[in-house]
C-alpha cells in the first residue's frame, strides 16, 4: 500500500514567501481559550488553538499563512492563563529562530474587542492586523494588507465565499452541514467598485427587514447588497482609529459585532454634505426587499456633481468640521479556501477537507492512493485505509479494519475488525475489537471497550466507553473538577 510522507515536525517551513508584506504591521491573532461551542473537544489539557487539524494544531495553519506573507511580527492572545502557557509553550518549540511571537494571557470571555483593549499598550504600529486563530485558509494575508494601504483605509475586512448549500457557524465549505441557518449569514452592502463596505448586517440583525439608510444611497447613487460573503475574521486596522474606538467605547465586546458595524455606520455621517450641511445618520430609512444573493438599490444622485462620500475629508474650515473614514473590503478569490474552526461540525469539515480537496493546506504529500499513513503506523492484515485519510506516528490497526475518509493520530492502538468513517480519532485513543465509529470525534486518550458502536457522537479526553454501548447523537465527555 502506497505511503503519504508526513512532515517531520509539526510546523515545517514552507518554501518561500508567497506575497510580501510591509514588516511594520504588527499582526494580533486571537487564539481564543475555552470556547463552549466546541466542548467536550476542548479541555484544560487541550485548549482551542491546539486542536488538530490534519494532526496539526490549528493555529499552525495562521501562523505560516502569515509567515508566507512575511507577516512575522506577532502577538497571540489566550484567553486564560493555564491556555496561555500550553499555546506559549507550543509555539516556543514549533516556531524558534522563524517568528517574533509574544503570548499574552487574557481574562475568560472579554470578547474580540476586550482582548485587544487589553493589549492595546502593546500596540505601536501605524497599522494592525487582526486575525482569528482558528481561520483555515489559503487567502494570503499580505494581499489584505497591501489593500488597506493602497486605500489609506481605517479598516479593511477579508470577505470570501460562504457555503453554496446554505449558511452555516461553521463557516464549512464542505456543504454538508446539517445545522446550516439561514439566520447566519452576514448581509454586506458593498460600492459599486467592490472596495469600499457600506452596509454590514450579522447576527440577530438579519432577523429584521434590511433598512438602508437614504443618505448612504444619496452619496454613493447604488449600493450591491450580498448575501454570499461571509467575514473571515481578518481585519487589518488604522491603529489609531482602532485605539480611538476601544477607548471611547468601553462597552464594546465583539470586533465583528460591534466595533466594523460601528465603523461602517460613522464613516457615513459626514459623507452627503449636499448644500454644505451633513446629514444625520438617522435622517430616514429605505426599506429594501432582499429576495436573491444579489440586489442593486439605485437612486439618482441628487446632485451629479456631489462627490464621493470618502472625498469630504478635506472640506470645512473649522477643526469641527466633519471627517470621513473609509471602510474597505478584500474580496478573495471564490477558487480559494476558508473556514473558522468555530463549532464542533466545522472541526470535522475542516479535518475532512484538508485531507480531501484543500490537501494543499496540510503540508503534506499524499501517497498514490491518495493517503497518508506514517511510515511506523502498523496496519494487520486486509486492513484498507481508503483515500483521503491520514494514520498518525505510531498507530496501529489489527486485521481486517476499514478506515475512510478520517484522521487518526499519532500512537494510537487500535483492534481487529474496526471500522471508522468520517471521523476524527487523536492521540493515544485505544479501540478494543469490533468497534464502529461514525461521523464521529474521538478526543485523546479515550477507551473504547470492545463493539462499541458510536455514530454523530463526541467523546471528550480520557473517558472510558463501556464494551457494547451503542451511542447516538451523544457527548460522552468526563465532568471537570
Amino acid at each position: 500500500m502506497g505511503r503519504g510522507r508526513e512532515r517531520e515536525s509539526e510546523s515545517p517551513r514552507n518554501s518561500r514567501s508567497l506575497c510580501s508584506a510591509p514588516m511594520d504591521f504588527q499582526v494580533v491573532v486571537l487564539a481564543g481559550g475555552a470556547s463552549k461551542k466546541l466542548i467536550p473537544l476542548i479541555s484544560k489539557e487541550v485548549p482551542k488553538a491546539l486542536l488538530p487539524v490534519a494532526n496539526r494544531p490549528v493555529l499552525s495553519y495562521v501562523l505560516e499563512l502569515l509567515e508566507q506573507s512575511n507577516l512575522k511580527d506577532l502577538i497571540v492572545v489566550v484567553e486564560g492563563q493555564d491556555a496561555a502557557v500550553r499555546v506559549g509553550g507550543w509555539i516556543s518549540g514549533a516556531y524558534v529562530d522563524r517568528l517574533h511571537v509574544e503570548v499574552a494571557a487574557v481574562p475568560e470571555d472579554v470578547g474580540t474587542a476586550g482582548a485587544l483593549r487589553a493589549i492595546a499598550r502593546h500596540l505601536t504600529a501605524k497599522d494592525i492586523m487582526v486575525v482569528n486563530g482558528d481561520l483555515v485558509s489559503d487567502v494570503p494575508p499580505g494581499a489584505v494588507a497591501a489593500a488597506h494601504r493602497r486605500h489609506d483605509a481605517a479598516v479593511t475586512a477579508m470577505l470570501c465565499s460562504a457555503p453554496v448549500s446554505g449558511p452555516s457557524e461553521s463557516g464549512s465549505s464542505s456543504g454538508k452541514d446539517k445545522t446550516k441557518k439561514p439566520g447566519r449569514y452576514n448581509i454586506i452592502g458593498l460600492d459599486p467598485t467592490k472596495q469600499f463596505l457600506l452596509y454590514i448586517a450579522t447576527g440577530a440583525e438579519l432577523e429584521k427587514d434590511i433598512r438602508i439608510q437614504k443618505s448612504i444611497l444619496r452619496a454613493v447613487g447604488q449600493m450591491e447588497i450580498r448575501a454570499d460573503l461571509m467575514d473571515a475574521h481578518l481585519y487589518a486596522f488604522k491603529r489609531s482609529v482602532l485605539q480611538e474606538v476601544l477607548d471611547q467605547k468601553d462597552t464594546f465586546q465583539s470586533l465583528k459585532q460591534d466595533v466594523l458595524p460601528y465603523l461602517v455606520r460613522s464613516q457615513l455621517k459626514s459623507e452627503v454634505l449636499l448644500n454644505g450641511a451633513p446629514q444625520a445618520e438617522e435622517n430616514g430609512n429605505e426599506k429594501v426587499n432582499f429576495q436573491k444573493n444579489q440586489v442593486m438599490v439605485s437612486r439618482i444622485l441628487a446632485n451629479a456633481s456631489t462627490p464621493s462620500f470618502h472625498e469630504f475629508s478635506g472640506l470645512g474650515t473649522n477643526d469641527s468640521a466633519p471627517r470621513t473614514h473609509k471602510c474597505c473590503v478584500y474580496i478573495a478569490s471564490n477558487r480559494k479556501y476558508c473556514a473558522r474552526l468555530n463549532s464542533i461540525q466545522a472541526f470535522s469539515d475542516i479535518n475532512r477537507d484538508v485531507t480531501g480537496e484543500a490537501s494543499h493546506l496540510s503540508g503534506y504529500s499524499f501517497s498514490a492512493q491518495n493517503n497518508i499513513i506514517h511510515p511506523s503506523a502498523e496496519l494487520g492484515l486486509k486492513t484498507t485505509v481508503g483515500p483521503h485519510c491520514m494514520l498518525g506516528e505510531g498507530s496501529q490497526m489489527g486485521d481486517k479494519c476499514s478506515v475512510k475518509r478520517s484522521v487518526i493520530g499519532r500512537h494510537c492502538r487500535i483492534g481487529s475488525n474496526v471500522k471508522v468513517a468520517n471521523s476524527v480519532i487523536m492521540n493515544h485513543v485505544t479501540i478494543a475489537d469490533g468497534c464502529s465509529i461514525q461521523g464521529s470525534v474521538i478526543c485523546s486518550n479515550v477507551q473504547l471497550q470492545e463493539r462499541v458502536v458510536l455514530k454523530d457522537c463526541q467523546v471528550g479526553a480520557g473517558f472510558v466507553v463501556s464494551a457494547g454501548s451503542e451511542c447516538k447523537g451523544e457527548a460522552l465527555a468526563k465532568k471537570e473538577k
